[in-house]
């Protein structure tokens, strides 16, 4: 996949408004393979909407969303799979870890689908995002900052076209959000891949080549 286009979406909550003000609903902009985007909003904008609709978890939005040339409303499950599998990783805002599971069996059940990583490799971005400690710690004994970073690890662990982070660094410190940022770059970098950052503040400090607002 090479670009991802909006066509004049809109959420259908937001249908019949007449003060949206946003570089991104009604308008028609792309996201291309290769480069990075920011994609900024404040509470109640869509932003989570914007995420559902690029993963293809909802579709009751007005107007399209293609990949390439084609129109994700045609795309069928079994394809999702394979294009969440290969082609779009996400890291969601709510993270959906498994709190009885350790930090490193998190990390492992994507990677176990996608044999995409080296476990050497793994334990140097544990090592790295300082929480090589925190390997055989069930996620439910770990504060949310740390989940994240576990949550970010698995979203690397695929290949893919485009990476889609949401709020990926809310609860972390400028250093670690400082690493993980070079850790995304690195890893896009080479997959060639597309970075799409949402932020309703807070967020890596990164060359951003676009920024849409909600």
């Amino acid at each position: 996949m090479n670009k991802i286009t909006l066509k004049n979406a809109l959420p259908r909550v937001f249908a019949g408004r007449t003060d949206i003000v946003s570089d991104t609903w009604k308008h028609d902009i792309t996201f291309e393979r290769g480069h990075l985007y920011l994609v900024e909003a404040a509470s109640g904008t869509g932003k989570s909407s914007l995420c559902s609709y690029l993963i293809g978890y909802r579709t009751d939005y007005e107007g399209s969303i293609l990949f390439d040339d084609r129109d994700i409303r045609s795309i069928k499950m079994s394809e999702w799979t394979r294009l969440r599998q290969r082609s779009l990783s996400y890291m969601f805002q709510e993270l959906r870890l498994f709190p009885e599971l350790t930090a490193w069996e998190n990390v492992q059940i994507k990677n176990r689908l996608t044999a995409h990583k080296s476990d050497k490799v793994i334990r140097e971005w544990f090592q790295r995002l300082g929480i090589a400690d925190k390997c055989d710690t069930k996620l439910a004994l770990m504060s949310f900052g740390q989940q994240q970073r576990v949550a970010f690890m698995r979203a690397l662990c695929q290949p893919f076209d485009f990476i889609l982070a949401d709020e990926p660094v809310s609860h972390l410190d400028m250093a670690n959000s400082a690493i993980m940022g070079e850790l995304l770059l690195d890893e896009a970098k080479q997959q060639g891949a597309g970075i799409i950052v949402t932020s309703i503040g807070h967020h890596m400090d990164l060359p951003y080549e676009k920024t849409f607002r909600l």
